[in-house]
């Protein structure tokens, strides 16, 4: 068995030749192969040894960048492009130019712009996803701490909380535009991709393809 591994922070994606983890975490049967999704933390204590990994809780064997360029040549993109991956813990993109790699960022010292600091927003606020809606204001986004502090001060004078975290991700989507050198089009890759109200953000800026989670895990095989 073949198991191909993106263990991210909080979340892991898989992608097998055989379905062999609980079906809870199953998401589809695509070309033969299996994908899941599940918490990190079950990595370890079902004791999964991958054939390839990358990622943060892993003992990987490759390159994220590497595994994200791999994975977004084997999507259907512009020969110049810009792909984004932003997760739980780091952003990171990757350009190319007539087909061939040009250039490449990765912030992994900062979790303002990341994903974890929503995860924690909408826990502490009791948010769910579905209360994010995309604001016209947003919140400069140059400190996770600066931005949290902005949105206890919005609520304390009686903003809703869905909506003074909804500007916070506004002003993560601004940060992710201007990481990535600010193009016109962006491929986004990553948890993000399932946030309607970052997604929204991003596309007052650029616009916006999705690739969805696996895309790491697509460039390990």
């Amino acid at each position: 068995m073949k198991i191909y591994l993106d263990a991210g922070t909080t979340y892991s994606k898989i992608i097998s030749d055989e379905n062999f983890i609980d079906s809870e975490y199953f998401v589809e049967d695509m070309n033969g192969r299996y994908y899941y999704i599940l918490p990190s933390k079950i990595i370890k204590a079902k004791n999964i040894i991958p054939t390839a990994s990358c990622g943060h809780m892993a003992n990987a064997n490759e390159n994220e960048i590497i595994a994200l360029a791999n994975g977004a040549k084997k999507r259907d993109i512009d020969s110049d492009a810009t792909i984004l991956d932003l997760g739980s813990r780091d952003a990171k993109w990757i350009n190319f130019r007539n087909g061939k790699f040009h250039d490449m960022d990765w912030n992994t010292s900062c979790a303002s712009s990341t994903g974890a600091t929503v995860e924690m927003l909408m826990k502490f606020y009791d948010i769910k996803p579905e209360d994010l809606m995309y604001e016209e204001e947003k919140f400069t986004v140059t400190c996770g701490i600066f931005g949290m502090e902005k949105i206890m001060d919005s609520i304390s004078v009686g903003e809703k909380p869905s909506h003074a975290v909804s500007k916070f991700i506004h002003g993560i989507a601004y940060n992710a535009w201007n990481f990535s050198k600010q193009p016109k089009k962006l491929y986004l890759s990553g948890g993000f991709c399932e946030n309607k109200c970052f997604v929204k953000s991003l596309e007052q800026y650029c616009e916006v393809v999705q690739l969805g989670r696996f895309v790491l895990c697509e460039g390990l095989f």
